[in-house]
């Protein structure tokens, strides 16, 4: 009498899926090489402040805007400000538009790519471009253009916590400008022309308390003022802080508003955030 011999099954190890966090720091890596790469970020959003600044000091090296403030020494913390924000906002809303428009998104979603994966990928990236930039114009400012260095580990300290809160607020509001232009054609037409108003708007050429009162109260909504107001806190002699409009640098007021703006992109972002262009 003979017996079935029942089937014998191995079963090997089984692979678990990578984890959200994982995929956010491969791509983070791969966000850092796309953008070194790319020759049109590296001089509109990296090179640009510094290239500003040499032109702008080398012009106007002598002038000063108020007592021993040097122009370029003002100009210096507007356009620490203004780096952030194109680094951040800008340039970051125009190349989420142009991988949303060529279908890139729809192909990582349709890899099981985490949404926060992607977003902490591209905030990664630019939290390292920011921060090399901001020390590359800070030693261009001290080294070319007689802009003293912060003068103690509390203008440290602000440099640092101002920056950071500003590059949050650029990034997630860059996501969430993203979603307005209709195609990658009219990304640059849509993004472009709110980051350059509120340049002029927010005191990064000019003096801001000499601008009209209208442009101050519609930049005073806005966080490159306040990143631009943080940045002259750093860079400017405390006894300037008596030329800014209330009289005082407001951190307190820099804080609320960048933190506001941080909790506005991210509500808009998780409401509305989208991997396919919409006809």
């Amino acid at each position: 009498m003979t017996t079935a011999t029942e089937p014998v099954t191995v079963r090997g190890p089984v692979t678990a899926p990578p984890s959200a966090a994982r995929i956010a720091r491969a791509r983070a890596a791969l966000e850092l090489r796309l953008y070194v790469r790319a020759r049109q970020a590296m001089v509109f959003s990296f090179l640009y402040p510094i290239i500003m600044l040499v032109i702008f000091g080398s012009i106007s090296i002598d002038d000063t805007v108020a007592g021993d403030v040097t122009y370029v020494q003002y100009f210096t913390a507007g356009i620490a400000a203004t780096g952030i924000i194109l680094n951040t906002f800008q340039q970051l809303g125009i190349r989420i538009a142009n991988e949303r428009d060529a279908g890139e998104l729809a192909r990582l979603q349709a890899l099981g790519t985490p949404a926060i994966s992607y977003l902490a990928g591209k905030a990664a990236q630019v939290l390292v471009t920011t921060a090399s930039q901001l020390a590359i114009l800070v030693v261009v400012a001290r080294y070319a253009f007689d802009v003293p260095f912060p003068v103690d580990a509390a203008h440290w300290m602000t440099f640092v916590w101002v920056a950071l809160l500003g590059t949050l607020a650029g990034t997630v509001l860059g996501f969430a400008v993203s979603l307005l232009p209709k195609s990658a054609k009219n990304a640059d037409t849509v993004i472009v022309p709110i980051a350059l108003v509120l340049q002029f708007f927010s005191g990064v050429f000019f003096v801001y308390s000499d601008l009209p009162g209208w442009m101050q109260t519609i930049a005073s909504v806005f966080p490159l003022k306040w990143l631009t107001q943080g940045m002259r806190s750093v860079f400017l002699p405390d006894a300037a802080a008596s030329a800014e409009v209330a009289g005082g640098w407001e951190h307190g007021r820099t804080v609320l508003v960048l933190a506001a703006w941080i909790v506005v992109g991210i509500a808009v972002c998780a409401r509305s955030f989208r991997w396919r262009r919409v006809s």
